[in-house]
């Protein structure tokens, strides 16, 4: 037996060679959304605005597709960790079918209702039928995404977060292509606009699965009969992670739905410049889920293994890695703010106005990032419920009044929004750092440790 076979798997793995790929990934997943705000920006602020708010309800959807992915990824991890792969293959077969499912109920209902959507979020008249037109494409095909998300959650969990970036790279490439062909009609194609953003978007997406699906034989042995086999017990662990984790993230979307609606209350300057900014602000989130998904990687194998104490030192390293290099990345786009908003646009009134929150980005950013590491690693220990909770009483309790007493009521605009979300994101920061701190999540283990007879059983099976 070799040192590979007997040194644990968690062992194996360093934070820096799980997180950097997954931060490369999530950064080129967010640019299919900013390349088409990038490029139709040439168009209009209008168009711009218009197909940004559509894609904040697409992200929305794509957080909805990550209960089934968190669940798995934490419940495959715990898995891996206690020496039980033959059962880690069963459970990532069962959770890539349950999102397939969901995936293609969200694509019928974005299709029939998502003009109803963006007329409850109060979006201008002139940029309803844009942002439906592109929101009716994309969210057709939106359950490719859902797919993706499944599969993604499987390769990962066993340490290959490199493969899944590759893939994601490869798709933003043919994006870029597709929109600069689409868009404007270069080289002879037919000049689509905001339709030819939306084709570029899914056709790419659809190459993508393709190759993941490919990636995945490559990792992981799984049966077909795996995929329609039915096993409540690995559905109720999964769902016992996933659903509190879709909970949290329908409280958090669906409060910040709520709250663009009162951006769009303040005027379409308004919302253009949060849709140029959040684009810009979703990189600095991304360097805080890639460390809060590494660690959770990690700790979910330590937890799976039983190494508890180690598990808590990981997630206290992690969380004063991630909060310093944040600040520092932070500080140096602040200080090429309006650089950076003069990327998106060349209107006076919205690079004044989005420089100024950036400013706010120096306190917000690092307080987002102190609040997602920790409850991916409560989640990663089986501590899911607690981050729902305390999210719903911060978000609704907070978030959403104070965003319309500062933006609305005392009339600040978006830089109170900007305010509220500040506020809230230190707030369950520190809740959750309480939370890790009393240690409670230890007793929420979901699976023990296998013992060699228990192994070999698990194998036969």
């Amino acid at each position: 037996m070799t040192l590979s076979d007997t040194t644990p798997s968690w062992k194996k793995l360093s934070l820096y060679a799980v997180t950097w790929p997954i931060f490369v990934d999530s950064v080129l997943r967010m640019m299919l959304g900013t390349v088409d705000v990038f490029m139709l920006s040439r168009i209009s602020d209008k168009a711009t605005g218009a197909v940004g708010l559509a894609n904040e309800i697409i992200y929305f959807c794509i957080l909805m597709f990550g209960f089934v992915g968190v669940g798995t990824s934490v419940v495959v991890s715990q898995y891996i960790g206690a020496g039980r792969k033959e059962e880690a293959s069963r459970i990532s077969a069962l959770a890539i079918s349950m999102n397939l499912i969901f995936g293609i109920l969200v694509s019928i209902a974005l299709v029939g209702f998502g003009e109803s959507l963006l007329h409850l979020l109060h979006l201008n008249p002139e940029q309803i039928e844009i942002a439906s037109h592109y929101l009716r494409i994309i969210g057709g095909f939106i359950w490719v995404e859902a797919l993706s998300y499944a599969v993604s959650s499987v390769i990962r969990s066993r340490g290959n977060t490199k493969g899944v970036m590759f893939v994601t790279l490869g798709v933003n490439m043919v994006h870029i292509a597709g929109n600069y062909l689409l868009i404007f009609g270069n080289l002879g194609f037919p000049e689509w606009g905001i339709t030819g953003a939306a084709i570029s978007t899914v056709v790419s997406r659809l190459l993508g699965i393709i190759v993941l699906f490919i990636l995945l034989y490559r990792t992981v042995r799984i049966r077909r009969k795996d995929y329609v086999t039915w096993n409540g017990s690995y559905a109720k662990q999964i769902l016992s992670i996933g659903l509190p984790a879709a909970g949290e993230h329908i409280s958090w979307q669906s409060q910040y739905l709520m709250i663009i609606s009162f951006v769009n209350m303040i005027g379409i300057t308004a919302l253009n410049t949060h849709v140029y900014v959040m684009n810009i602000s979703n990189y600095f989130m991304a360097l805080g889920l890639a460390i809060g998904v590494g660690t959770e990687i990690i700790v979910g194998q330590m937890v799976g293994a039983g190494e508890m104490k180690a598990a808590y030192r990981r997630l206290m390293r992690s969380l004063k890695f991630s909060f310093l290099f944040t600040l520092a990345i932070v500080g140096v786009a602040v200080i090429f703010r309006h650089q950076l908003m003069g990327m998106f646009t060349k209107d006076p009134e919205i690079i004044a106005a989005g420089a100024g929150i950036f400013l706010l980005s120096i306190v917000l950013e690092p307080g987002r990032t102190f609040n997602t590491v920790v409850i991916n690693s409560l989640r990663a220990a089986g501590d899911a419920r607690f981050p729902v909770l305390a999210g719903v009483i911060s978000m609704w309790g907070v978030s959403v009044p104070l965003a319309y007493l500062l933006g609305i009521h005392f009339g600040i605009g978006l830089l109170g929004i900007w305010i509220a979300f500040t506020v809230d994101e230190w707030l369950r920061g520190l809740m959750m750092l309480l939370r890790w701190r009393s240690r409670v999540w230890e007793k929420k283990a979901l699976v023990k440790p296998a013992s060699a007879s228990d192994h070999g059983a698990g194998i036969q099976a």
